[in-house]
């Protein structure tokens, strides 16, 4: 069977080894990198075209803050989710790491917790001691019905008034997209317990068919205890251009904002910025047909692995491109990841987001059905 004609074309292995990105030259040639968070499409031909443009004028200087990104992403939001965004309230950063960072540097002293939900995002375990806090871990509960929230650990966690909370919506990398009324738990915990969440939420384009993503400040009563750190990067593959949102909806969330040392605003890439207000404003349609060839290959996914390892077990990601795979029938810790590895799969280790990571691995699936099929091929033929 044939692509579908609204998918995206991905790129062959011939073109993508060009590439000169992270991805494409840690492994040896004779690997098949599925590992970090860049999909094998073309760049979106309206950002493609902004870049351009800004390169034939010679734009290539530090980015404005009155570039319009405020606006762009508040049209977004209000297109995507119904979420209305005041221009002014959007922070330019360089990316969400930095974002987070700068934030967790205004809201917390050094030695102060932080809590985080296990398995998460591998970076987390860094953000946190760079701005000298200390790490408390509520993991998510996994149960029969998937990955979820443990709001009643959660509670208990807050009851100890850590200073800050940093929730992962969607989390990465297990693919969950949180529901509504768990978020709106959340924010009343945050308000019991005086905790501010920073809610990291760069994967929210990404949500998959069947799936709705509830942006954080959206809940009722989140304007005076939430920030949100998106990005475009990750849903139209910019990543490499630097530059993220800080968003908030009330003045005392404003007001840690306004706390950021004054050169953050030099820090975000120009070229970031321009590629980020063409994506957010002109992006959309093709954000839509990427969104139809990741529910291809999802499906996909699941069907090689039903037949092919059947050993491995998954739970279908809501949202982003990231497949968690349960290898524990292979081995602990990071022997599923060797494993692979010796046969020609680069993956990510199941620890690196978390002691619940022990046997996991973590499959990046936004590439083309050929790759994506060698790969579970090889993958099979380690077992």
């Amino acid at each position: 069977m044939g692509p579908d004609r609204d998918e995206l074309p991905m790129d062959t292995l011939e073109v993508l080894r060009q590439r000169g990105s992270s991805k494409w030259v840690t492994y040896p040639a004779d690997v098949l990198p599925l590992t970090v968070a860049e999909m094998d499409c073309r760049l979106p031909p309206v950002v493609a075209e902004a870049l351009h443009r800004a390169v034939d004028r010679s734009d290539t200087g530090y980015a404005s803050v009155a570039s319009g990104l405020g606006a762009a992403l508040a049209g977004f939001a209000r297109r995507r989710w119904g979420w209305e965004v005041d221009p002014a309230s959007v922070a330019a950063v360089t990316d969400v790491g930095t974002g987070v960072v700068q934030l967790l540097r205004a809201l917390t002293r050094p030695g102060d917790s932080v809590v985080i939900n296990t398995p998460v995002y591998a970076p987390f375990f860094d953000w946190v001691p760079e701005a000298e806090g200390r790490l408390v871990d509520v993991p998510l509960a996994h149960t029969d019905a998937g990955w979820r929230l443990d709001l009643a650990a959660l509670e208990v966690a807050f009851a100890a008034r850590p200073a800050v909370y940093i929730l992962c919506n969607p989390h990465n990398p297990v693919g969950r997209v949180h529901t509504a009324a768990e978020l709106a738990a959340v924010v009343g915990l945050a308000h019991t317990y005086g905790v501010t969440v920073i809610a990291d939420e760069i994967h929210g384009p990404l949500a998959l068919p069947g799936a709705t993503f509830t942006p954080l400040l959206t809940v009722p009563g989140a304007a005076d205890v939430v920030i949100s750190v998106l990005s475009a990067s990750k849903a139209w593959n910019l990543a490499g251009l630097k530059c993220a949102v800080v968003v908030t909806a009330s003045p005392a969330m404003a007001s840690v904002v306004s706390r950021f040392p004054p050169d953050t605003r030099w820090r975000t890439g120009h070229f970031g910025v321009i590629a980020a207000i063409a994506a957010f404003s002109d992006g959309e349609e093709w954000l839509d047909r990427l969104l139809v060839s990741l529910e291809s290959r999802r499906r996909e996914l699941g069907s090689l692995l039903a037949e092919r390892l059947p050993a491995v077990t998954w739970r279908p990601p809501e949202a982003t491109y990231l497949a968690w795979l349960d290898c524990r029938a292979l081995g602990t810790g990071n022997e599923p990841r060797d494993l692979f590895l010796e046969r020609g799969v680069a993956l990510e280790a199941g620890p690196r987001f978390g002691a619940q990571g022990s046997g996991f691995v973590r499959l990046n699936f936004g590439t083309s059905a050929e790759i994506l099929d060698e790969a579970i091929a090889r993958m099979a033929r380690s077992t």
